[in-house]
């Protein structure tokens, strides 16, 4: 069985930031309605921290910012920011960051048995079988995606 070669390199890692900078905002309790707007300022819980929210372990985590269509299929689009924890490990269903022969791709992690592949969620993309000989490494889990609209 042969594997397609990876056609573009799907992300982009983004530099690493040394210093963690805190900062919240108020936490509405109330729901946002679409329709007539309510005054919020009596539903404020207190404060939420991004960090606190997006990251599980600091001195772990990077972000990747999402190039490519392969993983449509659940939500990921091109410019959105993954949040990826590379002290988690990759079971099966977990989308991964990882480097496949040299090239980094961002795919869901299947495992069957000793079979390992990665999973486009995209019907115009194979999966990407993991053969013996081919330089493979789960650089770590997506716990997290930031959009901005």
């Amino acid at each position: 069985m042969s594997v397609t070669p990876l056609r573009h390199r799907p992300l982009f890692v983004a530099n690493s930031v040394q210093a963690r900078v805190s900062l919240s905002v108020p936490l509405v309790v109330a729901q946002a309605e679409c329709g007539f707007p309510s005054p919020a300022d009596d539903y404020v819980e207190g404060a939420l921290d991004f960090n606190e929210l997006l990251i599980e372990n600091a001195p772990a985590t990077f972000v990747v910012k999402v190039a490519g269509d392969s993983m449509i299929g659940i939500g990921l689009f091109p410019g959105y920011i993954a949040v990826v924890n590379r002290a988690r490990g990759a079971v099966d269903g977990s989308i991964v960051v990882a480097l496949v022969d040299g090239e980094f791709t961002l795919k869901r992690f299947r495992r069957r048995g000793s079979r390992v592949w990665l999973h486009p969620e995209n019907p115009a993309y194979p999966d990407i079988e993991i053969l013996e000989g081919m330089a493979f490494e789960v650089w770590g889990v997506v716990t997290g995606i930031i959009r901005k609209l």
